[in-house]
């Protein structure tokens, strides 16, 4: 196995999916298809559909800098945000529906839709939810499935870090990311298993598609997977971050981890075999508390603050962070999270003050992308 090492940071690309809403009401309404029209004449192929017609994906290109990259997630909300205003519209970057919320959701039309809707039925009920995605480049997919051994520890804390949906079916869930609870019921999402070669992972992704439990090679959800069309490692654990600023830091942070475990790969490790209990067990946790709370550490079952598996993870990622310029950023996105909460936190506090779920979204829209000299 060649080491797959790169000349600096390796690249990083990083894709946004938002819900479309009625400018006046908040609610979620079909209307994808005109936002991705009025913002492709800025964003091009940048900009595209989901599955359901109230979803739409923004998506930066490659880059080494996080500067260059921070600067397309900001163009990206921008683009939208002007073309839905124009439309009567509004985007907001929650992980699940505030008002509104259609069961089912109209799904894009399309004959890969109907084979997704004949296999997984009902789960397709729940499918208006919104994460962020992070590529990083892993030209050697031998090596890639490794280091995914490592990340698979991390999964829950991210899960934390970026929990924002606490709404669904107009109603406080309980939990900080409702998403990653709808999620986990599908057959192919959450965590892989732990794997020690591309054969072996191809081979179990043909398993699942002989199983029908797969629609395609593309419709594999694991929260970490290797790209089907890039020479990436995805991981698409988190919830859609309220803000730019966030969805950068978390990319920044994502790449350090990658950085990090496959430089012990490279030493000859496989990565830690989890308890598979422990690892739901702090799913569960991370998903209803968010960092609001506590989290389980999934190398001994204990309960620790949020906050500080989060220092911990930051602290294991430093020297990759460290060397691309990013610790920074990402310490910064800490201290932020500490004084003003994760998502969840902030859509709630939004609802506090009158009781009413139009504040939240009027909140999460003017924080997905600022006007001109309103911070984010």
């Amino acid at each position: 196995m060649t080491t797959g090492q790169l000349s600096g940071p390796p690249l990083l690309g990083v894709e946004e999916e938002f819900l479309v809403v009625d400018a006046d009401r908040g609610e979620v309404v079909p209307q994808a298809a005109t936002v991705v029209d009025g913002a492709r004449p800025t964003l091009g192929p940048r900009v595209g559909g989901e599955i359901t017609t109230l979803q739409i994906e923004t998506r930066t290109d490659p880059f080494q800098s996080l500067d260059d990259l921070a600067a397309q997630l900001v163009e990206g909300r921008a683009a939208i945000q002007a073309a839905a205003r124009s439309a009567g519209l509004r985007v907001i970057a929650s992980g699940s529906p505030v008002l509104g919320q259609a069961v089912p959701p109209p799904l894009t039309q399309g004959p890969r839709q109907d084979r997704g809707t004949a296999t997984f039925r009902g789960l397709h009920d729940e499918l208006a939810i919104c994460a962020v995605h992070v590529h990083v480049e892993q030209p050697d997919r031998d090596r890639a499935v490794l280091i995914g051994n490592h990340l698979r520890a991390h999964l829950p804390v991210l899960i934390a870090l970026t929990a924002n949906s606490p709404y669904w079916a107009e109603r406080d869930t309980g939990y900080a990311s409702w998403r990653s609870v709808t999620w986990g019921r599908w057959p192919v999402a959450g965590p892989p298993p732990y794997l020690t070669s591309a054969r072996q992972y191809d081979d179990h992704v043909d398993m699942l598609l002989d199983a029908g439990a797969l629609v395609d090679h593309g419709t594999i959800f694991w929260d970490l997977r290797l790209s089907t069309h890039h020479p990436t490692l995805e991981v698409r654990v988190s919830d859609v971050p309220v803000t730019a600023v966030e969805s950068a830091a978390l990319a920044a942070l994502v790449r350090a981890l990658v950085v990090v475990a496959g430089e012990a790969v490279d030493r000859g490790d496989e990565g830690p075999r989890l308890v598979p209990e422990l690892l739901r067990l702090a799913y569960w946790r991370a998903a209803r508390d968010g960092m609001g709370g506590h989290g389980v550490d999934v190398a001994t079952g204990r309960l620790l603050p949020a906050a500080a598996l989060a220092e911990r993870l930051v602290a294991y990622a430093r020297p990759a962070l460290d060397a691309a310029g990013d610790r920074d950023r990402v310490q910064r996105w800490l201290t932020w999270l500490a004084a003003d909460g994760d998502g969840a936190t902030r859509q709630r506090a939004a609802h506090a003050v009158r009781g009413r779920l139009a504040d939240v979204v009027d909140e999460i829209a003017s924080r997905t992308a600022p006007e001109e000299g309103t911070p984010a």
